[in-house]
């Protein structure tokens, strides 16, 4: 079940309205919402699928350095990618520079599924920004990527 409908008539809505930051917030737990209805398919959610993508973007990471790129808690990330490994997305290795430490890798199942990944998170996408045009969303997507970046920097 969705939130509830936004309803400019009354009074308290209208101030949340005015609020950009509780309008980004409520499209983000509905991206959430939709993405995770996906993700639950396989077992996953969002925190999962973050980890994947952070993988397929580099030759494998350090747990340590998960939980610091991610912002996740060190104990949270032991059990993402115990989850990930026992569905054969990910599997640790020993690192070459220390052998009491293990590296994360994506393996070549977890490439595909997040290749298969990709059209849901579209149509996620595309239902929630419906009312914008292709000129709009790209837009958007360079602000709130703006945005992101000085964030996170």
């Amino acid at each position: 079940m969705g939130p509830a409908p936004i309803d400019d008539q009354e009074p308290w809505m209208r101030g949340l309205h005015a609020d950009t930051g509780y309008l980004m917030y409520r499209l983000g737990l509905r991206s959430g919402q939709l993405f995770n209805t996906f993700l639950q398919e396989s077992g996953l959610r969002l925190r999962h699928y973050a980890l994947l993508r952070f993988l397929a973007t580099s030759e494998g990471a350090l747990q340590r350095e998960l939980s610091s790129r991610l912002g996740y808690d060190p104990s949270a990330i032991v059990g993402l990618v115990d989850d990930l490994e026992k569905l054969g997305f990910a599997e640790r290795r020993p690192s070459p520079d220390d052998r009491r430490s293990r590296t994360v890798v994506l393996t070549k199942d977890g490439r595909a599924f997040l290749r298969d990944t990709d059209e849901a998170g579209l149509r996620v996408t595309n239902d929630l920004l419906h009312p914008l045009d292709p000129a709009e969303r790209d837009v958007l997507h360079g602000l709130l990527q703006r945005v992101a970046e000085a964030e996170l920097s």
